[in-house]
């Protein structure tokens, strides 16, 4: 198997799963308890909380552990939502979020709050100058992704920080994709707060954490408890916290080799699907993007088709985002670089991970090859267009 959709969950991390193992069955204590039992499991969950303010350039007691980067950007809007709607009801974000996000602030919609959703580019890139524009007296939060989980590309996030804090303004950036793949600093960036989720960076599946800046005004988001500073209630998920830990440590320490081997996999197997397979393109910018991302669009065949016949071959990928893989309709986020709907169908989303090799991309290339002209040969549309071609 070869395994290229690590944008949709990546394998926990042998070291990770040794690290959770023990707070199954031996230190199983409540974190809330004041015995040693519970003791050894407020210390695991201090340790990573510390580890993860480490990674960030942020406080302890800054991070707050959630069930994953869903619920994370679903608290950091209702909850700043809530809070400062006495301020004002206007909220900025972009059309190519995470349904996290773009689904959020529909619901917030019908409670009476405006949302502006900016434009980006071909390549996915927001404009700046259309960022200010948008901003009013009564605009109380910007959310904008740091890197897109379809494209990759990387927003200009230190300068959106800048812009937020000149004005005002509180900045919530979905770092689902980016966190753990590229450095990340809170401060240097102007980051208020930041969601974050565990199984993207080798970690365990429904852990996560929302980074939430020290004198940020902003509401609880489960009742019933003292835990997470009483605003996150419920005992603690320790052997989640500690994988997340674990497979923070583990991306900090392998980041520059991962990401240095990712980008030359990543370059290479664009060369050769750009140079070898007509009528196609990448999505997404170039260079301003996540070492691991590649998206392309092919002409004349269905991205769906092609899914099925690598997976026949032994290969997962995808055609967008994981939580929309059931749907028929073509990307949100494809449409909002420009792609008309027929181009948007025709998408594949290959995502790398450091185990992935030179080999593996030769094999993904020749099998990609293959499996578009056999669906092109199939197509009637493609068969059109080769007839409009001899006649001109």
């Amino acid at each position: 198997m070869i395994y290229l959709d690590n944008a949709a969950t990546t394998k926990t991390a042998p070291e990770v799963v040794d690290a959770m193992l023990p707070y199954f069955s031996e230190y199983y204590g409540n974190a809330s308890t004041i015995y040693s039992l519970g003791a050894e499991s407020k210390t695991a969950m201090d340790h990573a909380r510390q580890t993860i303010a480490d990674s960030l350039g942020a406080k302890p007691e800054e991070i707050y552990f959630t069930a994953g980067g869903s619920e994370s950007d679903n608290w950091a809007l209702k909850a700043t939502a809530e809070a400062y709607a006495s301020k004002g009801k206007h909220i900025i974000t972009t059309k190519i979020e995470h349904h996290a996000i773009l689904h959020t602030c529909e619901y917030l919609e019908k409670r009476g709050f405006e949302i502006t959703y900016l434009n980006v580019d071909r390549d996915g890139l927001i404009s700046l100058d259309e960022l200010k524009a948008a901003i009013r007296p009564d605009t109380i939060l910007i959310s904008v992704m740091f890197a897109n989980n379809e494209i990759g590309t990387i927003e200009p996030i230190a300068e959106i920080g800048e812009i937020a804090k000149e004005h005002g303004v509180l900045f919530h950036t979905d770092a689902v994709q980016a966190y753990a793949q590229v450095p990340i600093n809170v401060d240097e960036m102007h980051i208020d707060m930041l969601s974050a989720s565990g199984h993207k960076l080798n970690g365990p599946k429904g852990i996560g954490f929302l980074y939430i800046r020290k004198g940020v005004k902003i509401r609880s988001f489960v009742h019933g408890g003292a835990q997470e500073r009483s605003r996150r209630a419920g005992t603690e998920n320790i052997p989640g916290i500690v994988g997340l830990g674990a497979a923070v440590e583990r991306a900090m320490r392998i980041m520059d080799t991962k990401t240095r081997k990712e980008s030359e996999l990543r370059d290479y197997l664009i060369g050769r699907l750009e140079n070898e397979i007509p009528h196609c393109w990448l999505n997404g910018h170039r260079t301003k993007r996540l070492p691991n991302n590649i998206n392309f669009s092919f002409l004349f065949i269905e991205g769906e088709s092609m899914l099925i016949m690598l997976d026949m071959k032994g290969i997962c990928a995808s055609s967008g985002s994981a939580c929309t893989s059931g749907s028929l309709d073509p990307s949100h986020v494809l449409l909002a670089i420009g792609l008309k709907h027929e181009e948007a169908h025709g998408s594949l989303r290959l995502t790398l991970s450091e185990e992935s090799t030179k080999e593996e991309m030769d094999i993904v290339a020749e099998e990609v090859k293959k499996i578009v002209q056999r669906l092109r040969d199939m197509s009637p549309l493609y068969e059109d267009f080769l007839k409009s071609q001899k006649n001109n």
